[in-house]
C-alpha cells in the first residue's frame, strides 16, 4: 500500500469537494433554515444536507464498491475494507454564525486507517490533499504547494489552536501546564489541521467526545502526509473501520517529534482522566 499514492481517490475528492463548496458557498450567499439535530446533535442546514447527496452520489459513481458514512446520511456500519468518512460541512456553528470557519472533508479508510484525505475551504478555495505514500499539497488559485510541518523544541514555544465553539477548561490545563503562550480559536477539525500543517500552528487540542470518525478521517490523512499526527488523548490513532462513529478519547494534533513533549499532559487532563 505504500506506493499507491492514491491518485484517483485524491482527484474524485478535490472534484467531488469543490463541486460541494459550489453548493454551500450558494447556500451562505442567501437566507437559509437552520435545524437542531435530535439529542443534541448540533445545528444542520440545507448547505449540509445538498453537499452530503452530491458527495456520496459521486463516491458511489467512481467508487461503486467503497462503503460510505457521510454525517448526513443513514449510519449503516460497513462491512468492506475501504471505507469513505464524510463530512459535507464540518463547523456548521460557523456557517450559522458567518465567520467563514467550515470546510468540506472527503476522506478515504483502508483496512480501519485513513490513507488519503482531503479538507477544503470553500470561502477562498484553499484545498488541502494527503495520503499515504504522497505528500501534503495546498491548492489554492493557480498556487500548488507541498507542506512538511516543522518540530518545536520547547513546549513553551508551541503555538496553540482550539475549538472556537466548544470552550474547555481542560484546554486551559494543558495549556497551563506546558507554558504555552499562544493560542489561537479556528472552527472546523480540518481548517485546525491545515493551520498545523501550514506552520500556522503546532498543537492542536480538543480535550472532548463532542467530535466523530467523519469529522477526523481526512483531516488525519492529511496532517500525516504533511509529518504530523492525529490521535486520541492517550497518543493512540482511532480505527476506521465505521463500526464505532464517536472520538470519544478526544483529539491532539501535531508534529510527530511533539507527542513526547507532551503525552504527560495530555493524559492527565484528557476527556477520560479522573478528576
Amino acid at each position: 500500500m505504500g506506493s499507491n499514492v492514491f491518485t484517483d481517490e485524491l482527484e474524485v475528492a478535490k472534484r467531488l469537494a469543490r463541486q460541494a463548496a459550489e453548493v454551500i458557498n450558494r447556500v451562505y450567499a442567501g437566507a437559509f433554515d437552520v435545524v437542531q439535530k435530535a439529542g443534541g446533535g448540533g445545528p444542520v442546514t440545507e448547505a449540509d444536507k445538498r453537499a452530503n447527496e452530491l458527495i456520496v452520489n459521486g463516491l458511489k459513481k467512481a467508487f461503486p464498491t467503497d462503503e460510505i458514512v457521510a454525517e448526513e446520511s443513514t449510519h449503516v456500519a460497513p462491512k468492506g475494507n475501504r471505507v469513505w468518512f464524510v463530512d459535507p460541512l464540518d463547523g456548521t456553528r460557523e456557517f450559522v454564525d458567518r465567520n467563514g470557519m467550515f470546510a468540506v472533508h472527503i476522506g478515504l479508510a483502508i483496512d480501519g486507517k485513513a490513507v488519503a484525505g482531503v479538507v477544503l475551504a470553500p470561502v477562498h478555495g484553499a484545498c488541502w490533499s494527503g495520503a499515504q505514500g504522497a505528500p501534503c499539497v495546498l491548492e489554492l488559485g493557480d498556487e500548488r504547494r507541498e507542506l512538511t510541518m516543522q518540530p518545536v523544541k520547547h513546549t513553551k514555544d508551541l503555538r496553540l489552536v482550539v475549538s472556537r465553539s466548544h470552550k474547555s477548561s481542560k484546554t486551559a490545563a494543558i495549556r497551563d501546564a506546558l507554558g504555552i503562550t499562544q493560542t489561537k480559536e479556528q472552527g472546523s477539525v480540518g481548517l485546525k489541521c491545515a493551520l498545523l500543517a501550514m506552520g500556522e500552528a503546532d498543537l492542536y487540542l480538543h480535550p472532548s467526545t463532542m467530535s466523530n470518525r467523519w469529522d477526523s478521517c481526512a483531516p488525519q490523512a492529511v496532517i500525516e502526509a504533511a509529518g504530523g499526527m492525529l490521535v486520541d488523548f492517550n497518543g493512540d490513532a482511532y480505527g476506521y473501520e465505521g463500526r464505532e462513529i464517536v472520538n470519544g478519547r478526544g483529539l491532539v494534533g501535531c508534529h510527530r517529534d511533539t507527542w513526547a513533549m507532551i503525552e504527560h499532559a495530555a493524559k492527565k487532563f484528557g476527556p477520560t482522566a479522573q478528576g
